[in-house]
Order: C-alpha cells, then structure tokens, then sequence
C-alpha cells in the first residue's frame, strides 16, 4: 500500500476522532449531528464552484449515500440514547469493516491477501476490546443499543461501499465528497425538525462556532477516505478508518485523563499490529 495513503488515511481518522471529541457540546444527539453536518455543508459550498460536480454516471450513487447516512445517523443516535458511547461506538465502527470487506470481496471482486485479512481481524479485534473495556461493563449493555449499535455498523458498510463506487465514478473524488456533504445537510435539517421541532434552531445557533470546526474535520476526515478509496481497495481503507477508536482512546487518557488500563495497552499493541499488516498487504 502507497506511504502517502496510508498515513492520509491515519490522518483522517484522527480527525474523524477529533470531531467527534468537539461535539461534545453538551447538547442532544440528534441537533450535535445536525449541527455538524449543517457546519460541513457551509464549509464544502465555497469550493463546489472550483472542484465542479461529480459525472453523471457517480449521482445515483451519491444520492443512496445521503439516504443511507439519514438512516445511519438516526441509528447512531438511538444508540447513543439508550447505550454508553464508549462501548456503542466502538461496536458500531468494529464491525462494520469486516461487514465491508466481505462486501467488496464477493460482490465488487477486490482481492485481499491473507496478510491483509489477517491485518483487519487483528485490528478489528482490538477495537472490540477497547470497546469491551472502555465504559460500563457488557453484562449492562441492552439489546437495544446492540441492536442499534450492529445496524449502525450495516449502514457504514453500505455507505462505505457506496461512496467507494460513487468516488471513482465522479471523475473526481473531491467533487464527489462536496455535493455529499451538502446533501447530507439538506436531509439532516428537515429531519430534526421533524423529530424535535425548531426548538433545535436557537439551540444550535449558541454552538456555531464548534459545528463549523467540527463539520470542515468531519468534511477533511472523510474526504480523505473517499479519494484514498479511489486509489486503494475500500475494505482497507474503510478498516484504516476505524483507527480513529484508537485516536479517540489516547485522546481520553491524555486530555481527560483516564485511566491507562493494560487492557487499553494490549488493545492499542493489536490495532498496530493491525496496521502493521495492512500496510506490507
């Protein structure tokens, strides 16, 4: 696998990990996801004009993944009502790559080498520790947010298939990442107003600033993906993605000042090995 992806893909999910680490503003799930999809909508329409849109042959694609994201971030955020995000997280994102993989295995026919399997189980291993261990104890953890949990995780292999295909059919990935982002904002507003009301509104309005930061690292997190899974097999970029539980980890021990369990330790040794793999596959 080319250096220069691998380490903008690592880059990615520590963005992706940063995002999420801002948006904890305080407010409900569902007017935070809002918020950060209308910021990533603002901060994707000035370039629109310099990148163009995406070829004709990329827009059914790009239209199912706005469908399917309403449908996964109305998944994650039932998840998060009812389940710890520590745990529910890492679930959702753990398994969504091996979901991914044997996707593009049978139905797109990328091959993967027994190293690069070997990689991702690894990987995906040592997110479901640290998801294991990260929060309240599994016994504790209802159906219900598994459930949420394993279909948020079916709706990151979908989009993550989707926007693979989407990505090399545009013409040009980075168009295809802006007319995303804009149309995931256009479905987001009216379903939280759906949902709660435009009680929303000034609510969001008093947190701007963040939504704005949050949206362009959630728009540059994810614009990375996409182009690198123009040029790269998706099932190792969407597992690459996945580092950023990894990130989010070190940024609890650093900043807020967790505990460094060993079980975080041996989880974080099976992610590098993890990536170790992946990266000579």
């Amino acid at each position: 696998m080319d250096t220069f992806v691998f380490v903008a893909v690592l880059f990615a999910a520590a963005c992706h990990a940063g995002w999420n680490a801002l948006i904890k503003v305080g407010l409900d799930p569902l007017s935070t996801t809002t918020l950060i999809s209308i910021g990533a909508a603002a901060v994707a329409l000035p370039f629109i004009p310099y990148f163009g849109m995406p070829a004709a042959a990329a827009w059914p694609w790009l239209i199912a993944s706005v469908v399917i994201h309403l449908f996964y971030f109305a998944s994650l955020i039932e998840s998060y009502r009812t389940g710890d995000l520590g745990q529910v997280y890492p679930i959702a994102r753990g398994s969504a790559p091996l979901m991914t993989a044997s996707v593009t295995t049978l139905y797109i026919g990328e091959q993967l080498s027994l190293i690069g399997w070997a990689g991702i189980l690894a990987l995906v291993a040592g997110v479901f520790l640290l998801s294991a261990r990260g929060g309240r104890e599994l016994a504790k953890l209802d159906r219900r947010s598994i459930g949420f949990a394993l279909f948020t995780a079916l709706t990151i292999c979908a989009y993550s298939v989707v926007d693979g295909i989407g990505g090399r059919l545009a013409g040009n990935p980075h168009a295809y990442s802006l007319s995303l982002f804009v149309g995931m904002a256009a479905i987001m507003v009216p379903y939280a107003l759906y949902r709660n009301g435009v009680a929303v509104i000034p609510v969001m309005q008093k947190n701007w600033t963040r939504g704005l930061l949050g949206g362009a690292m959630q728009l540059f997190s994810y614009g990375i993906a996409i182009w690198a899974m123009t040029v790269a097999p998706i099932a190792i970029i969407a597992a690459l993605r996945e580092t950023s539980v990894l990130f989010g980890a070190a940024i609890a021990v650093v900043v807020l000042k967790e505990p460094l369990r060993p079980a975080r330790i041996f989880a974080a040794i099976l992610i590098v090995c993890g990536l170790t793999m992946i990266r000579v596959q």
